[in-house]
């Protein structure tokens, strides 16, 4: 399609954006056309609101006052009225119905780890070397194999990572998953602007300073891709969503999925219980019968350390990033203006002065506008949140080793350390020091690993636990 200045004028004027038209004389025919696209595909006149700062701050510290804990189950599985083997057998009906589908949020670039490819593509097997892709499509048709179903897989990428992960899925055969199973998507990109002006930044002459939208951005991108069209008109009534830097996300829990069916939920989330009041979590809240996250960094001290009548926390829920959606709910909220807003960050972006000189600001010079996933639970009528142990569920890989959390170090160990329980649960004996791994394809949990090992097995060396 082809775009003239004066129609890219008229489109940007009203929003005093035209200098981001300065080279068009100096543009061959491609990189016209790429301008052209981003700039049409800019909502200049939500950029115009949010950079005005109409929409109103949210008072954090009083919405914490109010704050109290949802429905929630805890790791025990107190705290409603069924079991967890009633909620485990009704997760279990569900993916055998074929009712499940998967989204795993993979937008991010390995950088904090000193890797500079898609995160999911990290080796992280202690022993196997596995990356996280793989770990994750190992469970997935493990999980398939036992309830006797083909569950979606929903990969969202980002404009870095599209390109080398839809590359790596066909180098690997997608590791095991049907060609129609896989389903990779780009999340959308929102453009920087200078936080003192306003202004649109250009990253290069033919390009707007863009970045992801977010993994708030999610539901737009399946609405955008005919994603949630096409899990309707198969049947999937629930999505499983999980971020790609967890080798433990226990995917497609069937004890998980049932606490969602029989609460009625239409958003259910996993969380941990807080270890201190100002730990590094998302905080899941109700504030007037509606949940909410408030970020550790918009928590008030003061409401971070307030305490139930037993001396612990009160507001103890840290999110870990893994929600279970129903469909329709997602489905309703499409079409909504209100249930995704943008949050703003100040940050530092590279860009093309007006003497077209690349900047490398030292300090944060922009604003960039991002959603967040979580901000659609105050919109579900009903909500659950479901405690899980960390060491069983939760080893974030987000910083390089040395850091003092949340490391491969830390996370190898983690998994280490959690399939020597398994074998200790399944009566083999390990000693100490050794290591394993255990492949989903050989088990996907203690009871199915006691099935597949000789009795008394007594495990002396590292070994890796393969199909």
């Amino acid at each position: 399609m082809t775009t003239t200045r004066d129609e890219l004028t008229a489109i940007v004027a009203p929003y005093d954006q035209t200098h981001v038209l300065q080279y068009w004389d100096e543009l061959d025919a491609s990189s016209r056309d790429q301008l052209a696209a981003q700039i049409r595909a800019v909502d200049l006149a939500e950029l115009a609101r949010l950079v005005g700062g109409d929409d109103q701050p949210t008072d954090y510290a009083e919405m914490a006052r109010r704050a109290t804990l949802p429905l929630a189950v805890s790791a025990d599985g107190s705290g409603v009225p069924w079991s967890p083997a009633e909620a485990r057998q009704r997760g279990e009906e569900a993916l055998r119905a074929g009712e499940i589908a998967v989204i795993l949020v993979a937008g991010g670039q390995g950088t904090r780890l000193g890797f500079d490819l898609p995160k999911g593509m990290f080796p992280i097997g202690p022993l196997s070397d596995r990356t996280l892709f793989q770990i994750f499509a190992d469970r997935l048709i493990a999980t398939g194999r036992r309830y006797d179903v083909a569950i979606p897989w929903y990969l969202m990428t980002s404009e870095a990572t599209d390109a080398p992960t839809r590359a790596y899925f066909e180098e690997h055969g997608n590791f095991g998953l049907a060609a129609d199973q896989v389903v990779i998507f780009k999340q959308g990109t929102m453009p920087a602007v200078d936080a003192q002006t306003g202004k649109l930044l250009l990253a290069e002459k033919d390009s707007l300073a863009l970045s992801p939208d977010g993994h708030g951005g999610t539901l737009t991108a399946l609405d955008r891709n005919g994603c949630l069209d096409r899990m309707q008109a198969n049947g999937h009534r629930h999505l499983f969503y999980f971020q790609v830097d967890n080798p433990l996300v226990t995917l497609c829990d069937p004890e998980f999925i049932g606490h969602h069916l029989l609460s009625e939920s239409e958003m259910t989330s996993q969380v941990i219980r807080k270890r201190y009041p100002s730990e590094k979590v998302g905080n899941v809240v109700e504030v007037d019968g509606r949940t909410h996250v408030i970020e550790y960094s918009d928590l008030p001290d003061q409401a971070a350390e307030m305490t139930d009548e037993n001396g612990g926390l009160k507001l103890w829920a840290g999110s870990i990033a893994v929600h279970l959606f129903d469909v329709a709910f997602l489905d309703r909220e499409r079409g909504s203006d209100s249930s995704l807003p943008f949050h703003r960050a100040s940050k530092k972006v590279s860009y093309l002065n007006e003497a077209a000189q690349a900047v490398q600001p030292e300090t944060p010079n922009a604003t960039k506008f991002e959603k967040f996933i979580f901000d659609l639970l105050p919109a579900a009528e009903r909500t659950i949140i479901c405690e899980v142990e960390p060491g069983k569920a939760f080893a974030p890989v987000k910083n390089a080793d040395g850091a003092e959390a949340d490391t491969p170090a830390l996370a190898r160990q983690a998994i280490v350390d959690l399939h020597r329980s398994w074998l200790a649960q399944a009566g083999a004996a390990v000693d100490d020091g050794v290591k394993v791994e255990i492949n989903a394809n050989f088990a996907l949990d203690p009871d199915e690993l006691r099935a597949r090992i000789a009795p008394e097995l007594h495990v002396a060396a590292d070994q890796y636990f393969d199909a």
